[in-house]
């Protein structure tokens, strides 16, 4: 269930924000709609629609194929939006090598016990999707006219504020939204989440790929989403993105590091250790790493 981060109604209303009604989890706050939703797993003829779709014979375990997070600038028609399956078509043009672990073939073969399996696909559906973006062409108060405008990230020097995320402010609304999840036949796990929460001076989420193999590997790919309300909402939003790859093999982890100051033991071995990426995720190198700021083109048309 969502939660209010035990915001009164009166932090709602001293914000200027309302609750979305009808028993949808969200809120409507400065221009912005946010909203998030949460299904049962997929059946299995959605789960066929979709392996047509994407090409592929294979999907994760658990796939909430219509939960979603989606975060509407209504003045402007700029919409975000979190979801499985355009997740899935991510991991699926990507198409990593699979990790080479003597046990995986087996992991796989609980669909197909009296068939040889050949991994051949990343088993592990790592997916470089940061989310999606369009304009919103029905948005009754939308400035940007669908057809002349398009958005796109470009780099950006600046960061997110931390600042601003670690001040006193009320909750007005968080929520955790669980995309896809497989557990490697209870030798791992990988997992796809977003996280929003709506503070009166801003919005952030966080959109996380997790994966632990137990014994071999850890990856961690964030992508974190910041936006400053402003006083004039119809003004264009200023949106941040910070994506980041983390990744390294459970040996270097629980390698020995020493240096002329100290010795550090590593973390251990045990699988126990790695179980949750926020402890462990600062000791994972990182592989790469980008800040990006949301961008409207303008499309120049004759007359």
């Amino acid at each position: 269930m969502a939660e209010w981060g035990g915001a009164a109604e009166s932090d709602l209303k001293a914000a200027g924000a309302e609750a979305l009604p009808d028993g949808r989890s969200g809120v409507r706050l400065r221009g912005w709609h946010i909203e998030s939703s949460r299904r049962p797993i997929l059946g299995s003829l959605a789960l066929q629609e979709w392996e047509e779709k994407l090409g592929t014979s294979h999907l994760p375990e658990m796939v909430f194929g219509e939960s979603s997070l989606y975060l509407l600038h209504e003045d402007s028609g700029i919409k975000l939006h979190f979801n499985a399956f355009d997740a899935l078509k991510g991991w699926k043009q990507e198409s990593l090598p699979p990790v080479e672990v003597p046990a995986a073939a087996t992991w796989k073969s609980r669909s197909k016990p009296f068939q040889q399996v050949i991994l051949d696909y990343d088993y592990t559906f790592t997916t470089p999707y940061c989310g999606s973006e369009a304009i919103e062409p029905n948005t009754e108060k939308a400035i940007l006219e669908d057809g002349c405008c398009s958005l796109c990230w470009e780099d950006s020097d600046q960061r997110i504020d931390l600042a601003a995320l670690s001040s006193k402010e009320p909750i007005l609304f968080f929520d955790e939204v669980v995309l896809y999840e497989d557990e490697l036949a209870d030798s791992g796990v990988s997992l796809l989440t977003v996280k929003v929460r709506v503070m009166p001076s801003c919005w952030f989420l966080l959109f996380r790929f997790w994966l632990r193999i137990d014994g071999v590997l850890m990856r961690l790919r964030d992508t974190r989403v910041y936006c400053p309300f402003v006083s004039d909402h119809k003004s264009m939003p200023a949106i941040l993105r910070e994506s980041c790859w983390r990744e390294a093999t459970i040996q270097s982890l629980s390698a020995v590091c020493s240096c002329s100051l100290y010795v550090h033991e590593g973390f251990p071995s045990d699988s126990a250790a790695y179980g949750d990426p926020n402890l462990i995720g600062q000791r994972l190198p990182v592989i790469t790493h980008k800040t990006q700021r949301l961008k409207v083109s303008r499309s120049i048309t004759g007359g």
